[in-house]
């Protein structure tokens, strides 16, 4: 065989290697569009790198036959998911953080306010808890990368009464899937941008401790 018939056969079988390589799955390509640099924000936001995500975690539409009306939120503390209800069966699902064993909402809020890049100051509970780590914020902190309460919050509200939790994102995301914060609901924060459009005030936020809502639909 001459040289150069050698090579075409070699070129072609590199274009059908080529020409045979999978292209990323829809879910991943997704993920990517999700998680990727945010510009046009008052503190921008790099891409987020889906190796610190684990898939189950990550913000995609889901089947979720729930008694609920459109624009509700659901919290399950229990799975670290929160869903806010499209309608016909269908919810936006993110992964989330959740409070530890005692420090959690729990039952029928609204959303009282909303605020973009919001400032923080711990509450009187927390410093009294934890003044070591609290107490140099009491006078608050403001808005920014390093603001625990992330790039948006949403304050959750009984009776015309901030119940003082929130829905917020987070400067941790490796805390996203753990039950570790002060009984906040914790995201990501491509994800909490994307709930803050969503969601409207006076909307309703449902909170489900320790079991699954498919399991508490009947006693609704």
């Amino acid at each position: 065989m001459t040289f150069s018939r050698r090579a075409f056969l070699l070129g072609a079988t590199g274009l059908v290697a080529g020409c045979s390589q999978t292209t990323p799955s829809p879910f991943i390509q997704t993920s990517a569009l999700n998680y990727g640099p945010i510009a046009d924000e008052k503190f921008p936001l790099p891409a987020m790198p889906l190796d610190k995500i684990a898939p189950e975690l990550r913000r995609q539409e889901v089947a979720y036959p729930a008694p609920y009306k459109a624009g509700t939120i659901v919290v399950d503390t229990g799975a670290r998911r929160l869903y806010y209800i499209l309608g016909e069966g269908r919810a936006m699902r993110y992964g989330i953080g959740v409070g530890r064993a005692g420090y959690a909402l729990s039952g029928n809020a609204y959303i009282g306010r909303k605020a973009e890049w919001p400032s923080w100051t711990p509450t009187p509970n927390m410093i009294r808890r934890d003044p070591h780590k609290n107490l140099r914020y009491a006078a608050g902190v403001p808005g920014g990368l390093n603001n625990p309460l992330g790039a948006r919050a949403m304050y959750l509200y009984r009776g015309g009464n901030d119940t003082m939790f929130r829905i917020h994102g987070t400067n941790q995301p490796w805390s996203i899937g753990q039950a570790m914060s002060s009984g906040c609901v914790r995201m990501l924060n491509h994800d909490v941008i994307d709930l803050y459009e969503r969601a409207k005030v006076g909307g309703q936020v449902i909170v489900i401790q320790g079991s699954h809502p498919a399991e508490s639909f009947a006693a609704l």
